[in-house]
């Protein structure tokens, strides 16, 4: 590729996000004056009594100088200081041992007027003056607007995967404070903008081609000598299923076929494949499989350059699956999407776990019944005389690219269904930016795209590069990565093309669709009705599924999950059967319900009904798990006869996401419950208090340590409000099982009986799980409410709400109050709000 025009492209870019940047940096807006800080006397007193006499100006003992600190804190240097007393008073190392010792009284007062201020402080110091700053696409965000914009799931070619981990904020991904831009992310923009124009639509023109490949089945290391004894490499075997540590037959590929397909495109599949031994007399339990469901096939893609071909890639989505028959082999078909370089890998999804130890499991417990017991423990013996269960490919076949009817997908969405056309180039390319800037085009715009498109053609690219070139730099334009660019700075109300933009991406993570950009086009929506339709209109469509998880992935932080995995040893299922997909799952399918059939947000504190498939209904222990099927999916059950579950709080996600997978915390779910719940996290620890480690061997010694630590008052202000909300979760293990025990150390044998009794700083108690439930009901669900627009509201706009949003915020609680609490409702209140409609 020519080199000027790479180094063109990036400075465009690095010039125009720096821009932006400048910009940006002017939008906090100046504050008025102060008055008086409420704090300031009783603060200044108490440090005046106890302090001063060793930290005046002129002492300053330690170089802690607190005579010239008041408030309100204006500075870092005063929010340092703030909490430098209160680490030190709430450890009780100031005053010394031999001075005046302030009351509890007086400790709890300097600490809470401190915490106070410094929580002021850090507003204002964040403060956006309630307005969004010029943000770009989150990484979600910017592969779902490719998606959109090309037709075509991009996935396959982790576009993302080498992009920084991104910032979030209180778990939001797309908050604007948070999503920095760099010169290196700028340059992986480019690097991926060039990989998806040139693989989908830079490719050559290439006529189907079909490969056959009957032998040299090569397997995982461990596995080829045998399999080169026995079978001759003839079968590709499939052991396991690849969530494993193991890795022997979790991934099954083709020799023959390392360098993949040659041009990125459609590709049919055919497996010669038989379910080997589901029959088999071995004991179940050694393979935790459940035989009664038939095994699945699926592919996933594989590269040789980017690891192991055995072992789990960065970019391996599931393309396709299927059931895998038992009593002869059967030809299985699948048609799949395949990048350039990608060979296809073959998975066994409900495989056994760990094949290496249930070889070894067998081999013990029935070697009597091969012939050669001196050489029976052996994997060559099971797979000449055994019944190990596993998936046998004999042969396969690859048939691709298969050409689409009227070009392809990119294609068409690029340059319409006439394909390119070098007499209309600029034409195309000014259509297929208006959708990828989500605005018209201004006459700045059209004359960067047309400089570039003819600065190419003169370094003698063809006109189709010198298009496909230009193409590449309005994937890499400000315009595209970054929203919200119309509406003047001294403007309040969006323009309705950021608008737009603002409502599809809160609730598609997309662009804006013909209807809507028409819409806007018209000016219609600022209108209340037009803006009420097209809000009702956007989460009628699948597309706001979308919404739905990216929400409740930042609310819930369920993005997390799996962040913290359990022992395998303790939770081998949360491995094997693939539980943190089931458990998102849940949360999702529960949202949808509530916002399809408006049912009150109170169902999210307690509910007689959730939605589980066989998995979850095995961990939650439900009558369905008997009944239920893998091919059911999930189904929405009943929960009249249980106690242990309904609402979010008894979802195995939430329980798993609040853990930290060894153990659990009161403290750990407690805080997680104000933060996501209720909208009021509490104040950090003093830095140099230790944290109360958990204590898996039993619920005594957890209340005790926590009882211990709060007998200082200035430690049980906090304890007494965090630790109630997790108590009544300690029914719960790590991942969500119910207990009544706790187990003892080491895992050996249960231990003392779980507490989970508790009583709240308002002085409601509880009992257990449903009566915690029950006080929240009946007690909290207005501040429930407020919590959940806020956080709605927080992840449409893309910037964390302030003071003073509250007054709208509590408007739209008592609207939907009086609507009894409708989910649907408070969405359409949040998306037509003065907050949302506003920068």
């Amino acid at each position: 590729m020519n080199t000027q025009f790479i180094k063109t492209i990036r400075m465009r870019a690095f010039r125009a996000v720096c821009g932006l940047a400048i910009c940006v940096s002017f939008l906090q807006p100046c504050s008025a004056e102060e008055p008086p800080h409420k704090h300031n006397p009783v603060v200044s007193k108490l440090l005046g009594k106890f302090c001063l006499e060793c930290h005046d100006v002129a002492t300053a003992d330690g170089e802690r100088e607190f005579e010239s600190f008041s408030l309100p804190i204006k500075t870092e240097q005063q929010l340092i200081t703030a909490d430098g007393i209160i680490d030190q008073v709430t450890l009780r190392k100031m005053p010394p041992a031999d001075a005046d010792q302030p009351t509890d009284k007086e400790r709890l007062v300097l600490i809470g007027a401190l915490r106070d201020s410094i929580q002021e402080a850090r507003d204002q110091f964040e403060s956006t003056g309630s307005r969004t700053i010029m943000r770009r696409l989150s990484n979600r965000e910017y592969e779902n607007t490719l998606a959109t914009l090309f037709d075509r799931r991009v996935d396959t070619l982790g576009l993302t995967a080498d992009f920084p981990k991104e910032e979030t904020s209180q778990h939001m991904d797309n908050i604007g404070e948070s999503l920095v831009t760099s010169g290196f992310l700028l340059d992986q923009y480019f690097q991926a903008a060039s990989r998806l124009v040139e693989a989908r639509l830079g490719k050559p023109a290439m006529k189907p081609k079909s490969w056959h490949f009957t032998d040299n089945f090569k397997q995982y290391e461990e596995l080829s000598g045998s399999h080169r004894s026995v079978f001759k490499y003839r079968y590709l075997c499939l052991y396991e299923q690849p969530n494993t540590d193991t890795r022997q037959g979790g991934y099954g590929h083709i020799e023959d076929f390392l360098a993949g397909v040659p041009v990125s495109g459609i590709y049919d599949i055919q497996v010669h494949a038989q379910a080997m031994h589901r029959d088999t007399h071995y004991d179940p339990k050694i393979f935790r499989i459940d035989f009664s469901e038939p095994f699945q096939l699926a592919v996933v893609p594989g590269d040789v350059t980017k690891g192991h071909i055995h072992y789990p890639q960065a970019i391996e989505p599931v393309l396709a699956s299927a059931v895998v028959p038992d009593n002869q082999p059967e030809w299985l078909k699948f048609r799949v999407w395949l990048e350039v370089g990608q060979t296809p890998r073959f998975i066994f999804p409900n495989g056994p776990y760990e094949s290496r130890a249930s070889v070894i499991s067998v081999n013990k417990r029935y070697k009597h019944e091969f012939k050669k017991p001196d050489t029976g423990v052996s994997r060559k013996a099971l797979l000449r005389e055994g019944k190990l269960p596993h998936i046998k490919i004999g042969e396969i076949k690859i048939h691709g690219p298969i050409l689409e009817p009227v070009g392809s997908k990119e294609e068409v969405a690029v340059f319409g269904k006439e394909g390119f056309q070098e007499d209309h180039a600029l034409e195309q390319l000014f259509i297929f930016a208006k959708k990828a800037y989500r605005r018209p085009l201004n006459v700045s715009d059209q004359r960067r795209i047309k400089a570039l498109y003819e600065q190419r053609l003169s370094e003698q690219a063809t006109p189709r590069q010198a298009a496909l070139d230009t193409l590449k730099m309005i994937l890499c334009s400000p315009s595209f990565l970054y929203l919200s660019e119309i509406t003047p700075e001294d403007e309040r109300e969006l323009h309705p093309y950021d608008l737009a933009s603002r409502l599809s991406y809160a609730l598609w993570t997309a662009p804006p669709d013909a209807e809507l950009f028409a819409a806007a086009a018209s000016g219609r929506l600022k209108e209340k009705d037009e803006l009420n339709k097209q809000v009702r209109r956007l989460l009628k469509d699948p597309r706001s599924n979308e919404f739905v998880n990216g929400f409740l992935d930042s609310w819930l932080n369920l993005r997390a999950i799996g962040d913290l995995p359990p022992p395998r040893k303790a939770a081998w299922e949360y491995y094997a059967q693939n539980l943190p997909e089931s458990m998102k799952q849940e949360a999702r399918l529960f949202f949808r319900s509530l916002l399809d059939e408006n049912e009150s947000v109170a169902k999210f504190l307690d509910a007689d009904y959730t939605f589980v498939d066989k998995k979850l209904a095995n961990l939650y222990r439900l009558p369905e798990k008997d009944t239920l099927r893998l091919n059911d999916g999930f189904q929405r059950v009943k929960l009249t006869k249980t106690k242990q579950r309904g609402g979010l709080l008894g979802m195995a996600g939430v329980l798993t996401v609040s853990a930290n997978g060894v153990d659990t915390s009161p403290v750990t779910r407690g805080v997680w419950v104000l933060e996501n719940i209720f909208g009021t996290p509490p104040p950090p620890p003093p830095d140099e208090v230790p944290a109360i480690e958990a204590d898996v061997s039993g619920a005594t010694t957890i209340r005790e340590r926590l009882a211990k630590h709060s007998t200082d008052q200035t430690c049980y202000v906090c304890h007494r409000n965090i630790d109630p909300h997790g108590h009544a979760l300690e029914s719960f293990d790590p991942i969500g099982r119910w207990r009544d025990k706790y187990p003892k150390p080491k895992g050996k044998g249960v231990g003392p009986n779980v507490d989970p009794t508790g009583k709240l700083p308002s002085g409601e108690t509880f009992t257990d799980f449903t009566s915690f439930k029950h006080v929240l009901l009946e007690n909290r669900l207005d501040q429930f409410t407020f919590c959940l627009i806020e956080k709605l509201l927080t992840y449409s706009t893309g910037r964390q709400m302030e003071r003073s949003d509250q007054y709208e915020i509590e408007d739209i609680l008592e609207r939907v109050k009086a609507e009894q609490y409708g989910l649907q409702t408070i969405v359409i209140k949040v998306m037509t709000s003065q907050i949302l409609r506003s920068r």
